[in-house]
């Protein structure tokens, strides 16, 4: 069996505001596919799903698995990987998933000044590099993941997500 070098990535549209981003869909695949491209993981044989929800929905969320009552703008949630050696009849390795939440990334995109899309792209990006096992929790963890965002970023065409804040087109 040959497997792509790219995750299979399955998108679930739980909010209907969502309807309003027509390539909301096609974003995320290509940041995914980018970041995919990039890292120095084997994500190909993998899977991961990405559930586009609104702010209740991930306010929900947020509150049942870390506590915080209130929305945020993504979720990641890697999944236990198999401890046992793997057989050509295993299942895809499930990576895990991501939820992202509409109203949220719709006013950071805003108040940034920046294109939604790319506002998108990043978060699916950033919820991607936890699923493979990258953090922020310490300067050196954050530095580290926030080089290879930008990095990625710039394969697609991104400003620097960090840089000082101007009107981005």
């Amino acid at each position: 069996m040959i497997y792509s070098a790219l995750p299979a990535t399955e998108i679930l549209i739980v909010a209907e505001c969502w309807r309003a981003e027509a390539d909301a869909e096609a974003i995320i695949h290509r940041a995914i596919e980018t970041a995919a491209e990039i890292v120095d993981t084997e994500t190909g044989d993998a899977e991961l799903a990405i559930m586009l929800t609104d702010d209740a929905g991930i306010r929900t969320l947020n509150a049942n698995w870390r506590g915080i009552d209130k929305p945020t703008n993504v979720l990641s949630f890697p999944a236990l990987q198999p401890t046992g050696p793997s057989s050509p009849d295993d299942a895809p390795r499930m990576l895990g998933d991501i939820a992202i939440a509409y109203e949220t990334v719709r006013r950071e995109a805003n108040d940034e000044l920046k294109p939604f899309g790319h506002h998108l792209s990043h978060l699916a990006i950033h919820g991607f590099l936890h699923l493979i096992g990258y953090d922020h929790e310490t300067d050196e963890e954050a530095g580290e993941m926030e080089n290879l965002e930008r990095e990625i970023l710039a394969r697609l065409g991104i400003p620097d997500p960090y840089a000082p804040q101007e009107r981005m087109t």
